[in-house]
């Protein structure tokens, strides 16, 4: 959908919108807006709202703090779970400072940035799938969130025993509302655990779309008395939420990763694209894994994957390529969660990638075994590294990795770092219930 600034004013005023919200992301993936009446929305399609930044964390000093909002006019939509009076709409936007340059941590930048590079590549399209889990908790008599689910179904089941199945079937039609493609939608492993498939689109679309999925979800489930949550790991002992993120380069329309010839029907650009990633995978992991709780996803047992190995077919790796091939055929990328920053995340990986084709990176040899059953010699062996097994080992990874801090540029890496340092460090410090039970009556 291509809309003009006439378009959106003309649509704002037939719609009856009273309020319309201009978002963005920061870097640590929050989404956060600016809402502006009906009235301002000329100022607002020209560019003219402006926005402290120095009350975003991470994103200026006080002394640098006007920045404007640039509206991505083409993510108008208005919200369907709003009322029909007073109705309210978003633009997404880009940000920008003064003197009209883009602003250095707008995450949406760090993103186009790498899209363009792609673009001088020779690939025109860069096609992201995600696929978001997510835990509906019941909440209690003050509306806080619980562990309790109320829900005995299981993978794939269906209702009466799946009591996240009416709020899964509106937060998929509020979602075709907004023009999303909603491919799948079923019931996860665990109790209380969802996934919603959306169809593919261009990296900077599915960034953005995956920001409004959240607050879809997050919203509608309130809504109904629920609480959804996109942390990785919310219940010990059960499986974590992922967000298995699949992966295309095309050029001319033809997708650069299907080769009929090569071997298992995937081309050399993919078999690079495969070893960039693995080869930049440590210093990947604090942007795709941003939270301490990340870690405790990661780990045997659960499905998720946390060594670094690719495969076919095989799904204890790291990096699976689904059946389909021709058009359909994509690169898998397992270890991502929710909770990260899409915009961060996807231009990482992107770069990761492009490393690898820029350099014709051969990936190492397919692993068909269980990567879960295998003991730790047998794995070193067939040369299977870890990820990092912590926030602070992934943050560590990251600083030494040139390729991805350069991507992220100064401004973005260094209050990013700085950011996760200070959770890590209140994390480790935290005296936690397990520690008392474990000790204080031992000792």
């Amino acid at each position: 959908m291509a809309y003009t600034k006439e378009d959106i004013i003309r649509m704002v005023k037939e719609e009856n919108i009273e309020f319309i919200r201009m978002q963005f992301t920061d870097i640590f993936g929050q989404l956060k807006n600016v809402a502006i009446t009906a009235s301002q929305i000329e100022k607002a399609v020209n560019n003219q709202i402006m926005l402290d930044g120095s009350s975003i964390e991470g994103f200026v000093r006080i002394n640098e703090s006007d920045q404007y909002l640039y509206p991505d006019l083409d993510s108008f939509t208005i919200f369907p779970w709003r009322p029909q009076q007073g109705r309210v709409a978003r633009l997404i936007c880009d940000i920008y400072n003064p003197d009209g340059t883009p602003f250095v941590g707008d995450p949406r930048g760090v993103l186009k940035k790498v899209l363009e590079k792609a673009k001088k590549m020779g690939f025109d399209a860069f096609n992201v799938g995600p696929e978001a889990e997510f835990f509906l908790f019941q909440t209690d008599e003050e509306g806080k969130p619980t562990t309790k689910t109320n829900d005995e179904a299981g993978y794939f089941d269906l209702g009466p025993l799946d009591h996240g199945e009416g709020t899964r079937r509106e937060i998929c039609i509020a979602l075709e509302q907004m023009g999303f493609e909603i491919e799948a939608s079923h019931h996860e492993v665990a109790q209380g655990q969802h996934e919603i498939d959306f169809k593919y689109a261009d990296a900077l679309r599915t960034a953005d779309n995956i920001m409004t999925f959240k607050l879809a979800v997050k919203t509608l489930a309130q809504k109904n008395g629920l609480h959804a949550t996109f942390m990785p790991k919310p219940i010990f002992g059960i499986n974590g939420s992922g967000m298995h993120t699949n992966m295309s380069l095309f050029k001319n329309g033809q997708n650069v990763f299907a080769d009929p010839d090569g071997a298992k029907g995937l081309s050399k650009e993919c078999y690079a694209f495969i070893a960039g990633i693995l080869h930049h995978m440590k210093g990947l992991t604090a942007i795709t894994n941003p939270l301490v709780n990340s870690y405790k996803r990661l780990v045997p047992g659960y499905e998720a994957p946390c060594y670094m190995a690719w495969s076919a077919s095989n799904r204890s790796a790291l990096i699976r390529i689904p059946a389909t091939r021709g058009l359909g055929t994509r690169v898998e990328l397992r270890c991502p969660d929710p909770c990260c920053n899409p915009y961060l995340a996807l231009a990482v990986c992107l770069a990761a990638g492009l490393d690898g084709i820029e350099k014709g990176m051969t990936p190492p040899a397919e692993i068909t075994e269980n990567i879960f059953q295998m003991d730790e010699e047998t794995r070193l062996a067939a040369g299977i590294e870890s990820l990092p097994g912590s926030l602070e080992e992934a943050i560590k990874a990251m600083q030494g990795d040139k390729l991805v801090m350069d991507t992220l540029g100064t401004h973005v890496a260094e209050n990013y770092i700085e950011g996760k340092m200070k959770e890590w460090d209140e994390y480790r410090t935290r005296v936690s219930s397990w520690e008392r039970e474990k000790y204080i009556v031992i000792y």
